[in-house]
């Protein structure tokens, strides 16, 4: 991400967390209008353009999505007005304030853990992501299947993001997508994500005392998602965006081999 793309996300951002009233309507008008974007590119070149004016940029917004929420509006002015170092940054800036506006919508709700559920989901099931993945049949048709497996079984905020994201996938793979919201979930609730694999599921007493070592190690609050993995042989093995903790036996076992044959 450019320094460019970073500031202008910073301020789009600033701009969403001072919306009055931010509802999952304003989520699903913002994914919207990443869609559209993403869709024209007559429609990119002239958001995207820094040599125009701001205003005439702004002009655009208002009469293309007019129609959107005062909110939305805002935030997508406040979009166009910034400098991205691309189109498509600029694109990928809206959809994680989709997100964002989402998990701003129902703060109350385990966003994040429900969207690592159902990425570990897609992971198990080889054609229910080929059928997610695949260039063959309309995007609006994956839209619906994942509204149909998801139908009471998560938060609507988390079926607004996962069922707007496969509608528009960009050439990217599900889980990466879903990753990647993820980890604007948690950040939108200032909440580190913690991968935890262990050969059986934690108790209480594990999870309060591996949340707490990792808050002090991190600095801030911390969500476990954890992953039943039988390869681990006892122990734990974290990870926390590119940091691994490995203590798990299997990882002590390699490493021993390691300096027994070096």
């Amino acid at each position: 991400m450019g320094s460019a793309t970073t500031q202008a996300l910073a301020a789009s951002t600033q701009t969403l967390a001072a919306a009055t009233d931010v509802t999952l309507d304003t989520a699903r008008e913002l994914f919207a209008a990443a869609r559209a974007v993403t869709e024209s590119s007559h429609l990119s070149g002239a958001l995207a353009d820094a040599s125009a004016q701001v205003e005439a940029r702004q002009n655009v917004v208002a009469a293309v999505f007019g129609g959107f929420s005062q909110d939305a509006q805002s935030v997508l002015k406040t979009v166009v007005a910034e400098r991205w170092s691309s189109a498509s940054q600029l694109v990928d800036g809206i959809e994680e304030l989709a997100i964002r506006a989402a998990a701003l919508a129902e703060p109350q709700a385990d966003i994040a853990g429900e969207l690592f559920g159902f990425t570990r989901v897609i992971a198990a099931n080889a054609e229910l992501e080929l059928a997610l993945g695949s260039r063959l049949g309309g995007e609006d048709a994956k839209g619906a299947l994942v509204d149909k497996l998801l139908a009471g079984g998560v938060s609507d905020a988390t079926a607004v993001i996962v069922s707007s994201l496969v509608r528009q996938p960009r050439d990217r793979r599900v889980r990466q997508m879903l990753g990647r919201a993820t980890r604007v979930v948690a950040d939108q609730g200032d909440r580190v994500v913690a991968t935890v694999h262990s050969a059986k599921p934690l108790t209480d007493a594990q999870r309060t005392r591996l949340r707490d070592a990792l808050s002090r190690r991190y600095d801030g609050k911390i969500s476990l998602n954890e992953v039943s993995d039988p390869a681990v042989v006892g122990g734990l093995r974290v990870q926390i965006a590119d940091d691994v903790i490995d203590g798990s036996i299997s990882a002590r076992l390699a490493d021993l081999r390691q300096k027994l044959a070096g």
